[in-house]
Formats: structure tokens, C-alpha cells, sequence
């Protein structure tokens, strides 16, 4: 928290007395960093409670980075005397770990972790401390154990399980195996599983058909609206002693799958440093992990392997700590001595290791397989403002000449209006608006052109780097510049005149990228002007079932499906899930909200990135879309979990076709209190300058296809891509194309709206037309009571419309989030001929005989139109011929009328005028011509303009 006071200075005044002007307490959440500064005008506050205080201050308030002093030489030191700690801390020597061998054979020994960097044991060094963090063990001995560390405090094993063995020493602990899973509750780390003694041959280590059974277990998980699913996670990062002068690899086997690694790097020791994930929900799970290493991927030389049983690999959750790889002496083949260094356990999708590591349902693509999460670039509002120019009149020659700036930036190209002008000093006076993002690396260009019949002659070109621009977060005047333009076609530079130009980043503007009536933010580009966020919004995207098979591979449907949810600036992709109709993510994102009148986008897609066929060719066709759901924030009750399939439908050429079903979970939490969250609802939707300089809708259209087209481009550029064909379904870029659908859809919406207002004039017919004798009493009964009671009318309004509230609240949604309708959208019975309209591209592929046929469709419905149009400028007209004596007898019998009512109204009370005209209109049939009215019998004789229309 920042506060600032402002006192009068009593040296300088007419008083002796320090004066409060005022105080000012800013939140550092509204500080920004050097660079994105800019001018703010704060009110001031009081300081006491009857202080008289007016006036703002302005305030340019940002932050530095401290760069943090180098470390000293004490840490230095304390780090180099570490290992000489270690290796006089080492008192197990391999004599002993002979006698643990030999008393208990069946004993696993458990040794502490030991770091990634460890060296293995080199021959002939058993009676002597290794320097490093491992230990070479005795011959005959079942696992490679580095010496063990005399901190025992590192690690804490809680057997629970009776064959569980107490440990014999401080330095080696010891345990038996078992046929059950022991549960295991790890403090800090983990021990390593022991490997399995097996027959040491190349078929040994095949993936093995037995069948473990379904073991489950209870593991604490922050993802808390999405299922678990399990993983065996095998972290291999090295090997020594191997008899191979090649880049070997690794195989290894689990579940039902195989999976080879990439060569190893030569080094000191031939390194790895790759992690795999392996399902365990598949039927066929294996009850063995088996780990060997080749000389080459081929297979042709078996080095050596280790076996693990599945049911003794440790559990981990991700509050724990990593797991240490281990080292272990591989069994068979060539490499008698050699060595591997690996972890292995048993962890969910919440492990710190699943994002980066190889997965059994990605098909080995290590780039799509990755769960990533996108920022937008921060986009802001470039207005240029072009004035004048000078000195142009000796370029040209001419008394009399048109001149035009061209503005650029990038691909945004803009012109100003022509300018006539006889003295070489043109003026303009227009705002250019242009899309600019960060980091702002860019030109912007203004061109002077001289408009001739034969074209535009460029005269003058002048590049403004955009990061010289001065930033507004108001409507303040800036500051214009004098810029000083240069020839185009040399570089030599010399006066060719100047331009007078006024820039600025317009920072209190949203920059729209989506439709205003579906976007998923509303803060100003300015971070000193957003408001802290309201709650928080949680979404757990489960999976799919049942999709349609978007390609065929080897004759076979199969579609690869990834999920990409948009909401604000964050953006975030699921792994691709592949050879599956039925994929499973579940993985949760959260974010940050700031508006509850926003939506949250998901949409489904099939990526064509995994494969490569045809020399790549696949690879680059687009993504194909499968549908999508919008989620309202403001129809979520808070701390309430909304877990529903919702159907994936889409609308092509053919009609509708549902692609599947999508199963998310969303969840929104409220942060603020209750009474600052209801206040949002009474502030506007965007940001103050909307208001102060609004934009006119062509302009924030042609803006928002801008940034959308930014976006894509920025996005397309990341790792994994998200391309450009997903950035347009998900900010739906196409959806203001033309559409007789959509014209049919939002005609229907209105009838809709107006259902009402037309049940209510039904109502009052019938019962003026009494056809329920007691309404009608009744209404007798209230026009009495709201006649000699007016106070009553606005309360009785009101008590009427919170009664309708209450009634319509049975009636209310039983959906648990509403989603796409195929029958508002009236795309359950659409027209083909429509539809081939609706997603033709523009400008139009189709014959000419096609577009004769939809011109002549759209002439019709135009004449329809026409028509409607007419005969509401009708009867406006015949309103203003009232008053206006175009017919003079009308007009005199209308003003003569007008002056009897107001004498009436002087002498009869109007209560009673009020009392008899509405038992008038409700007067009995019997009393009733059926003939219309003499009020609207006039009204249809007024003439109007109609006549005049050629």
C-alpha cells in the first residue's frame, strides 16, 4: 500500500499552519514496471472526516528490478568442504555389505537417495569410500547400492505391512519383499524398488502376458474435479561400464507397451536423461517393468536389463519429494559389470514430471503430448493522429494538388481523405486507429502521396518506432510532434518537408478480440486501471466419448483429440490424445475473474500434427474442429461444482452432425465480499474511454478482425502451435457473415421477446371483451383504487413484476449449464441451399447460375422489407401531419379536439376523466359497435408521403 499526503508548505503561504490538501492510498497491485508508466490523475481523498478536499494529482508510479549482489566466498567454501563431510561420513565399507548378503539373501537393500550426478562404482575399489555419492557393492549381490549417507533424518519409511523388516544398521536399511503392496507413507523421499532376479536373456525382456490384479489405492491429489489416472513413471538417466563404443538405447516394457528411447549422448557415461509414462488403467496391465539396454535401436546386441515387479514400485504424490534415481547392475547379456541409473514409481497426472515426460497415450509424440498454457500478447490501442504538413509546395510544383497520408504498421494499412490544397500546406485532422503488440519491435510509417490521374506519387515517407510513443490511460491532450519526412527513394537524407503527427497508446480501451456479447474480459489494456479480480474460476476438462472418426489410418478410423480452453489472456491446451474415440485428459486449469458477466470458451479438435505421411504433408493440413461450449460465469452459484457431458455439435453444409461428447467440470469460487461483488453488476461492462471517445462499430469490427488476426499469428508461432484455424473457431471470427438462417434465428428471438408484450394486449382484449366477468370486476375494482390512489400505481407495478419473478422461477432451466441449441438456432430443418450460402467463401465460388438464384431469393425478402419499412414511415408521417396543415380540415378538427380536452380537463377534476375513460373502454359488448372507432377512422384519413414516392 501506497500513501502519499499533500500539506500546504506554511513558508510559502499566507498561514503558519501545515494545511492537509488531501491524501491518496494506492494498491501496489496497480504498479507496473519501467517502461509501461504513464500519467495518472488520482482525486484526492480526505483525511479527516469534515476536511474539505477537491482537486487530483498526477502520478507517474512504476518499479525496478534490484539485481542481487554475487554470492560471497563463505558459501564458497562451505560448499567445498560438503564432500570431504561425505566421504568421512562413509563408514560402511563392502565387507559388510557381504555379511548382509549372506545372512538374508531374499533382503532387498534400501538404500538412500542418491542424485542425479552420481558416478557408479568402478572395479576393484571395495575397501575404499567412493568420492562420489555411490558404492560399489560386493559380487553376488542383487543391486547396485551406493554408500548410504549418516543423516538419517533425509528419509522416514512407515511400513505397514508385517513382513515389513526393521532396519538392521544406521548406514544400509533392509527390507523383505512381499507378495502384497505395502503401503507406503513417505516423509521426504522415497526408496527405490528392488529389481527381480530372472533368467538374463534377450526373450526374457518381451513384454510378458500376465496380468496383474487391480490393485487401488488412496492418493491425496489437487486435482480435485477431474479423475485420477494412474501412471508408472520410469525416469532413466544414465549407464556406465557398457561394452559399446555406439550410442546405445534403452526398451522398455510395461503394460502392453514398448517404447524405445532416443540414443544415448557420450559423455562420461552414455546419458539419457528421459522420462516415460506408462497407463496402469488398461486391462492389460503387465505385473513386470522391464528396463534393457541395446547397442543400437535395431536390437542386434543385448547389453543388459532389470526387471521390476509392478506391485513393489513405490506410490508418490506430488507434495513429496522426487524420487532419486538409483543405480543398478544390469543382469545378462555382454555388459557384465555394467551399470544403469534409474528412478521408477507409481504417480497421477499431477506429478511434476507428467507435462515433460514420454506417454503411452500420445503415441510417443513428445510435442503434442504436452499440456501447455498460452498468454495473449498484451494488445493495445494506437491512435495516430495526423494534422497537417508543410513545405510540400516545392515538391510539386503546382498552385493547386491532392494530397493523402498512408499510415502501416505491419499489415494494418490506412488512409487519410484527400486534401486540396494551394499553398503546399495540407491539412487533415484525422484519427487512425491501429493494433499494436507487445514487445513493440515495429515502425510506424506515414507516406505523403500526391494524388494524380495516373496514380499516387509517393513525395515523403517518415518511420516512428512504436517504442517512442507516449501511453495515455485518459483522455488527456498529448503532446504533437513535428516529424521531418524523407525521400523514399534515396537514402541520403535531406528536407523534404514535415508532417505534424499526434501519437499515443490509448491504454484505458479494451482491445476487443471477441464479440462483445461473449467475451471472456473487459480490463483496459493499462494494468494501473484493473480492479482486483472477484473470484476464481476452475475447470476440470475430463474427456470425450463416443467421437467420430475424423481420418483413416492403415484402414482403421482414428482421430488424435486435443482440448483448448480460452478465457481472458490465458489460453490452454490439453495433451493430444491419440488412436482413440474415447480420450481422457483430466487435467484442471484455474483462472483469475475479474467480470462474472464474462464466458468461458472449450473447444475440441482433431490434430493432424502427430502424423507424418506422405513426406510431412499431413502434418501441415489444418486442425479439424469439433465442436465447442461456452460456459457464463454469471450462471455458475459459487463454491458449486457443475460436472456434465455436453454434446459437441457442429453445423456444416450437410446440416448438423454431433461429433461426441464433451465431459468438463467447472467450478467458480467467490473471493470478494458480497456486497463489492453485487456491486459490479451496477458498473459498465467496459472501460471508461468506451464511453468518453466511444468507437463506432465498423471501426471496432475492423479492429477486432486486427487483433484477431495478431493473435493468431502470435500464437501460431508457440511450441506446441496453437495454429491459426483454432484461434479463429475459438474467438469465432466468422460469426458476423452473412446468414438467412441466422436472419430467420434472430427474427424469432424477437417474436420471443415481443410474446409477451402481445399475451398482455390479448389479455386486456378479452377482458375488455368480457370474456372472464370477474377480471373484468376485478379490473374495474383496481382502476378505481389506483384512480383515487396514484400514489399506488409504481408499487403496484412493482409487487406485480416480483410476482411474475416468483411464478416464472418453477419454470426456470433444469439444465445444469445451458449449451448450444440446434432448435433456437433453427439448424435442425435449415435449407441446404442456405447452408452452401452460409459457409460459401467471399467472394463466392459458386456458378453464375447459383448466384442468380440467391440474388433473386434476396430480392424477394428485400421487397418484403420494403415494404415493412414503408408502412412504418407511414404512419410516423401521418403523426406529423397532425400539427403541420397538410390537410387542413384533418388539422383543424385535431386542434379543435385538443382545445375542448384542455377546457374539460380545467373543470372536471382529473381523476374522474381518468375513472370514466376506463369504464369506458371496458365497457360491455352489448354497448359496443363493432365497427372500428371514430379515433382511428381520422387517424387512417391522414395523408402521409407515400403518394409522392416514385
Amino acid at each position: 500500500m501506497l500513501e502519499l499526503d499533500v500539506y500546504h508548505d506554511k513558508n510559502l503561504g499566507p498561514t503558519s499552519r501545515n494545511n492537509s490538501l488531501g491524501r491518496l492510498r494506492l494498491s501496489s497491485g496497480q504498479f507496473v514496471k519501467k517502461g509501461e508508466e504513464a500519467l495518472i490523475y488520482y482525486p484526492l481523498e480526505r483525511k479527516y472526516l469534515l476536511s474539505w478536499i477537491r482537486g487530483e494529482i498526477g502520478l507517474k508510479i512504476y518499479y525496478v528490478d534490484e539485481v542481487l549482489p554475487p554470492p560471497t566466498h563463505v558459501e564458497e567454501k562451505k560448499a567445498e568442504e560438503t564432500p570431504a563431510n561425505n566421504e568421512a561420513a562413509a563408514p560402511a565399507s563392502s565387507d559388510q555389505q557381504h555379511t548382509l548378503a549372506e545372512e538374508k539373501p531374499d533382503d532387498n537393500n534400501a538404500a538412500s537417495p542418491v542424485e542425479a550426478t552420481a558416478d557408479p562404482p568402478a572395479d576393484g575399489e571395495g575397501e575404499k569410500a567412493d568420492e562420489a555419492e555411490g558404492e560399489k557393492p560386493a559380487e553376488g549381490a542383487d543391486q547396485v547400492e551406493p554408500e548410504a549417507d549418516d543423516h538419517d533424518d533425509d528419509f522416514v519409511l512407515d511400513p505397514t505391512s508385517e513382513n515389513w523388516a526393521p532396519p538392521m544398521q544406521t548406514d544400509v536399511l533392509a527390507s523383505t519383499t512381499s507378495g502384497s503392496i505395502p503401503e507406503i507413507k513417505v516423509a521426504r523421499t522415497i526408496s527405490a524398488p528392488p529389481p527381480l532376479k530372472r533368467p538374463a536373456t534377450p526373450a526374457s525382456y518381451a513384454s510378458s502376458s500376465v496380468d496383474s490384479p487391480d490393485h487401488s489405492r488412496v492418493e491425496r491429489s489437487s486435482f480435485d474435479l477431474v479423475d485420477k489416472m494412474h501412471y508408472v513413471f520410469v525416469k532413466v538417466v544414465k549407464a556406465g561400464s557398457l561394452p559399446t563404443n555406439g550410442n546405445p538405447v534403452v526398451k522398455i516394457a510395461v503394460a502392453g507397451s514398448h517404447v524405445t528411447s532416443k540414443p544415448a549422448r557420450k559423455a562420461k557415461y552414455f546419458e539419457w536423461d528421459q522420462t516415460f509414462a506408462f497407463a496402469r488403467d488398461t486391462p492389460e496391465t503387465s505385473s513386470f517393468l522391464e528396463v534393457s539396454v541395446w547397442s543400437d535401436g535395431g536390437g542386434a546386441n543385448f547389453l543388459g536389463g532389470v526387471c521390476f515387479d509392478a506391485t513393489e514400485i513405490p506410490l508418490r504424490d506430488p507434495p513429496d519429494s522426487p524420487l532419486a534415481p538409483q543405480w543398478y547392475r544390469l543382469e545378462g547379456g555382454g555388459a557384465h559389470r555394467g551399470d544403469l541409473m534409474l528412478a521408477t514409481w507409481i504417480g497421477t497426472q499431477a506429478d511434476e514430471a507428467f507435462p515433460d515426460s514420454w506417454k503411452s497415450d500420445t503415441a510417443g509424440n513428445l510435442i503434442n503430448s504436452r499440456a501447455k498454457i498460452y498468454l495473449s500478447p498484451k494488445l493495445w490501442y494506437l491512435r495516430a493522429s495526423i494534422l497537417e504538413a508543410q513545405d510540400i509546395l516545392p515538391l510539386t510544383a503546382l498552385k493547386e494538388g491532392s494530397f493523402q497520408m498512408k499510415a502501416q504498421l505491419g499489415f494494418q494499412v490506412q488512409k487519410t481523405k484527400v486534401s486540396l490544397s494551394r499553398n503546399g500546406n495540407p491539412s487533415w485532422n484525422e484519427d487512425l486507429m491501429f493494433v499494436a503488440a507487445e514487445p513493440f519491435s515495429e515502425h510506424l510509417l506515414f507516406y505523403l502521396e500526391y494524388r494524380q490521374q495516373k496514380g499516387s506519387v509517393t513525395l515523403g515517407v517518415v518511420g516512428v518506432p512504436l517504442t517512442s510513443i507516449e501511453r495515455r490511460v485518459d483522455d488527456r491532450k498529448v503532446i504533437s510532434r513535428w516529424f521531418n519526412l524523407e525521400d523514399p527513394k534515396s537514402d541520403k537524407k535531406g528536407y523534404k518537408g514535415r508532417v505534424h503527427l499526434s501519437l499515443c497508446f490509448d491504454g484505458g480501451y479494451h482491445v476487443m478480440d471477441e464479440a462483445a456479447h461473449m467475451c471472456s474480459d473487459y480490463r483496459p489494456t493499462a494494468r494501473q486501471l484493473w480492479k482486483p479480480p472477484v473470484g476464481t474460476l476452475e475447470l476440470g476438462i475430463i474427456g470425450c466419448k463416443n467421437l467420430l472418426p475424423m481420418k483413416t489410418i492403415n484402414g482403421k478410423g482414428s482421430t488424435d483429440a486435443y482440448s483448448v480452453a480460452k478465457y481472458g489472456s490465458k489460453w490452454i491446451r490439453t495433451r493430444t490424445v491419440s488412436d482413440t474415440l474415447d480420450p481422457k485428459w483430466n487435467e484442471q486449469y484455474t483462472w483469475k475473474v475479474y467480470d462474472p458477466c464474462t464466458v468461458l470458451t472449450i473447444g475440441v479438435f482433431d490434430g493432424w500434427g502427430t502424423l507424418d505421411i506422405d513426406g510431412g504433408k499431413e502434418a501441415t493440413r489444418p486442425d479439424f474442429r469439433m465442436g465447442k461450449v461456452r460456459v457464463r460465469v454469471s450462471t455458475l452459484e459459487t463454491g458449486k461444482v457443475y460436472k456434465n457431458t455436453y454434446p459437441l455439435v457442429m453445423l456444416g453444409n450437410s446440416g448438423v452432425q454431433k461429433m461426441g461428447e464433451l465431459e468438463v467440470a467447472v467450478r467458480f469460487v467467490r473471493a470478494a465480499p458480497t456486497l463489492d461483488f453485487l456491486h459490479v453488476y451496477s458498473q459498465p461492462l467496459l472501460p471508461l474511454m468506451h464511453h468518453i471517445k466511444p468507437l463506432g462499430m465498423a471501426q471496432q469490427e475492423m479492429l477486432r478482425s486486427t487483433a484477431v488476426k495478431i493473435l493468431a499469428a502470435h500464437l501460431s508461432r508457440s511450441e506446441p502451435p496453437l495454429r491459426s484455424e483454432v484461434v479463429r473457431y475459438m474467438l469465432d471470427a466468422d460469426s458476423h457473415t452473412f446468414s438467412m438462417r441466422k436472419v430467420r434465428a434472430n427474427w424469432s428471438r424477437i417474436v420471443n421477446v415481443l410474446s409477451c408484450l402481445i399475451d398482455i394486449v390479448r389479455w386486456i382484449e378479452n377482458t375488455r371483451g368480457w370474456k372472464n366477468p370477474t377480471a373484468t370486476i376485478l379490473v374495474h375494482a383496481l382502476i378505481v383504487m389506483l384512480v383515487w390512489f396514484p400514489d399506488l400505481i409504481i408499487p403496484t407495478l412493482a409487487f406485480y413484476v416480483f410476482v411474475i419473478g416468483i411464478w416464472n422461477y418453477r419454470f426456470r432451466s433444469k439444465d445444469t449449464l445451458p449449451h448450444f441449441c440446434p432448435k433456437i438456432s433453427l439448424a435442425d430443418n435449415v435449407d441446404r441451399d442456405e447452408l452452401d450460402e452460409e459457409f460459401d467463401t467471399m467472394p463466392s465460388t459458386r456458378s453464375p447460375d447459383v448466384i442468380r438464384t440467391r440474388y433473386d431469393k434476396l430480392r424477394a425478402i428485400g421487397a418484403q422489407v420494403q415494404s415493412t419499412l414503408g408502412t412504418f414511415a407511414t404512419q410516423g408521417e401521418r403523426v406529423q401531419a397532425l400539427v403541420t396543415w397538410r390537410d387542413p380540415r384533418a388539422t383543424a378538427i385535431f386542434l379543435g379536439l385538443c382545445l375542448m380536452v384542455a377546457f374539460v380537463l380545467y373543470l372536471v377534476p382529473p381523476k374522474m376523466v381518468a375513472m370514466a375513460l376506463g369504464f369506458y373502454y371496458f365497457r360491455h359488448p352489448l354497448f359496443r359497435d363493432q365497427m372500428p372507432s371514430p379515433l382511428l377512422n381520422f387517424f387512417r384519413r391522414l395523408p402521409s408521403l407515400s403518394d409522392r414516392i416514385m
